[in-house]
């Protein structure tokens, strides 16, 4: 359920946007009264028992901080309130919101469950014989299952919208005359942290971009702008899930890492004349065990232990790289996976985890510079449907 905003204080258009004055005290109270009050719904609706919330930043948090509030989901209000987004889209977003917290020095109300995209939850990949159709069976999953709190908050302060801490919140900016509880939409980060209307205010919440979240940070091509780096979130996992890759990577011993990208990103379709189109038109043939035997020659000798995580369910597709190499797959941890693995996101969260112990680590496509990659279609998508490749160019 989202927080329904009452009248705007600012919006988009052109030019640097107005300076509202404050609301006069008697319509403020009401407003915040309303505003709160509405929050408060939110919270008991989509609330699980209280969680349990300890450490000296919550204690401090609940006493005297100020909160920033983006929604009751990731990208919600936003694109993928009927749907959702994979692991990669959901972590740009919710970066992009801790980002902004840190700059206006707020603690952040995290949403306490993700959403699972159906797409990205196969559950055969723990099994070395499972076809594609099985998945786990859960929508969505407890934040606190996939991230250490603690350990993100020692760099962004966070709470759960689930939390009694945020309970308490929300009744004491129902109590304040002013300064309770402010909506903005098409604000900059910037203007909410000069603006006294914003920056006194004990909760802001944010209706974010329409699209998606991360699009609130409208400049992370600029690097020098990112607070956040792209390796914050996947470096904090929880403690449960670090534990499991600590034990895959001290079994595998000194091992080699490629993740190969298949499944969700070959998808052809045919133009008006019959002819197959494809977005990534050598990624199919670049991700066959034949080249990626090839390509992985010069970085990778023959003879190592070599970690495959990959969204492929085909048995036995990448056993032709096993007379050069020692393969090995998450279903041959699967006694140590199956008592902690819930759902995909978190077999991902652990494999990232592997993929960054290994001695050499090739990814699908490119990200950055330096990467060593099987594919090089551009990773993003280019919007142009080419005809796919499969022999050598």
């Amino acid at each position: 359920m989202a927080i329904p905003p009452p009248p705007r204080i600012a919006g988009g258009g052109g030019g640097r946007k107005p300076r509202v004055p404050p609301l006069p005290p008697a319509r403020t109270l009401l407003t915040a009264f309303a505003a709160a009050a509405a929050l408060a719904v939110l919270c008991l609706l989509s609330s699980s028992p209280a969680a349990s919330l300890s450490g000296a930043w919550r204690s401090g948090a609940s006493s005297g901080g100020k909160y920033l509030y983006w929604g009751g989901r990731v990208d919600c209000p936003g694109k993928h309130c009927g749907s959702c987004a994979g692991l990669g889209h959901q972590e740009s977003s919710l970066r992009c919101a801790l980002e902004e917290a840190l700059f206006l020095g707020r603690t952040f109300v995290m949403p306490s469950r993700m959403c699972l995209s159906s797409v990205h939850n196969t559950k055969g990949v723990l099994q070395s014989s499972a076809s594609s159709e099985r998945r786990w069976e859960e929508s969505s999953c407890a934040m606190e299952s996939l991230y250490d709190i603690d350990q993100i908050s020692r760099t962004v302060p966070v709470i759960l919208d689930n939390s009694k801490t945020w309970h308490d919140i929300v009744s004491r900016s129902m109590k304040l005359e002013v300064g309770g509880v402010v909506h903005v939409q098409g604000i900059s980060r910037g203007e909410l942290k000069q603006n006294p209307l914003y920056s006194t205010a004990l909760i802001i919440n944010r209706t974010a971009s329409p699209l998606a979240w991360f699009m609130e940070c409208k400049d992370r091509k600029n690097r020098s702008s990112v607070m956040l780096s792209y390796t914050f979130l996947p470096s904090m996992p929880a403690k449960n899930l670090r534990d499991v890759a600590n034990k895959m990577k001290e079994i595998l011993g000194d091992y080699d890492a490629i993740h190969v990208r298949r499944g969700d990103l070959l998808k052809n379709r045919k133009d008006r004349f019959g002819v197959e189109r494809s977005l990534h038109p050598h990624l199919d043939r670049d991700t066959h065990p034949e080249y990626i035997r090839k390509k992985i020659a010069k970085w990778i000798p023959p003879g190592r232990t070599l970690y495959i995580a990959s969204n492929e369910r085909t048995p036995g597709f990448f056993s032709p790289l096993s007379d050069r190499y020692k393969l090995a797959y998450s279903s041959n941890f699967s006694s140590i996976l199956e008592p902690v693995i819930e759902n995909n996101y978190q077999l991902f969260m652990v494999e990232r985890l592997i993929m960054q112990g290994a001695k050499t680590f090739v990814k699908t496509m490119r990200e950055f510079d330096s990467d060593l990659t099987l594919c090089d279609d551009p990773k993003k998508n280019t919007k142009v449907w080419q005809r796919p490749v499969y022999i050598d160019d």
